[in-house]
């Protein structure tokens, strides 16, 4: 078991651990009924915070960070020599969490996406992992909540009986919600992006080969270019110079803690 703390990549900090270290602290956290805000960000969730120094301060005050997608990994071993073996994918980490909810019996509970994505997701996990209980699910609004609503989706996931919620809202709104419910939830929040849409079958993963070399990302640009273009061309390129001026230190992002937001967002 790997874990390293967390370190400062491009003013976000992000935790230098393995698979087994990031279940176990998820798990740990379920049977205590522990606040804890997760996400597993790559390199696009990363300059998400690195451009917008609230958000940086959102990610900054959330409880772990996995390193999703091998540039954030290889930057973490390049510049903190942590020696991590993998990434910690975010798709492969619910699965594990998963895996090990159902043999402690801990119940999770599926926010986001759409009815019909919850509904395969739900049918696959539980084809998956046959003890797994799961307790709730709620698709998501697409739009801002109100205060009100809000408490009626913290009382829905308190009343289910949920120790985990797995939320689905894409980044960066998954996150926002991870970090604006921690504090009402008393239990891991994990943000873990497109694994309902992986894990329901409505999208198909990039091959293995790819993600080893840092390619996953292209493979999803073929797959949606017109959503995703942008993204990937302007974010990857930034990343990369970025990187290399911190590795040289010319420039110093460590004192990047971002700015408190003045209000939520609210998303639901």
């Amino acid at each position: 078991m790997i874990d390293r703390g967390r370190k400062n990549i491009l003013g976000v900090w992000v935790n230098a651990l393995d698979y087994e270290a990031a279940v176990k602290t998820i798990i740990t956290a379920a049977h205590e009924r522990k606040r804890m805000a997760v996400s597993a960000l790559a390199v696009h969730g990363v300059m998400t915070g690195v451009l917008d120094e609230i958000h940086r301060y959102r990610l900054n005050h959330l409880d772990m960070i996995l390193p999703d997608g091998q540039p954030v990994r290889w930057a973490l071993n390049l510049l903190y020599k942590t020696a991590l073996p993998d990434r910690v994918c975010g798709p492969t980490t619910m699965l594990l969490v998963c895996e090990h909810a159902a043999k402690e019996g801990l119940p999770i509970y599926l926010y986001g996406s759409k009815p019909s994505v919850l509904e395969d997701l739900s049918r696959n996990l539980c084809t998956h992992f046959p003890n797994l209980i799961i307790a709730g699910s709620q698709p998501s609004r697409f739009r801002q909540v109100s205060s009100e609503e809000k408490k009626e989706i913290v009382q829905e996931i308190r009343q289910s009986g949920a120790a985990i919620t797995f939320v689905g809202l894409g980044c960066p709104r998954q996150e926002v919600w991870a970090y604006e419910y921690a504090d009402e939830l008393s239990m891991p929040l994990m943000a873990v992006g497109a694994a309902f849409d992986f894990h329901a079958g409505t999208l198909s993963k990039a091959p293995e080969f790819l993600a080893q070399i840092g390619l996953e990302w292209f493979y999803r640009l073929l797959q949606e270019p017109k959503r995703l273009w942008k993204r990937y061309m302007f974010l990857n390129p930034l990343y990369i110079w970025l990187f290399t001026l911190q590795a040289l230190k010319l420039r110093n992002f460590e004192s990047l803690e971002g700015t408190p937001p003045v209000q939520e967002m609210r998303y639901g």
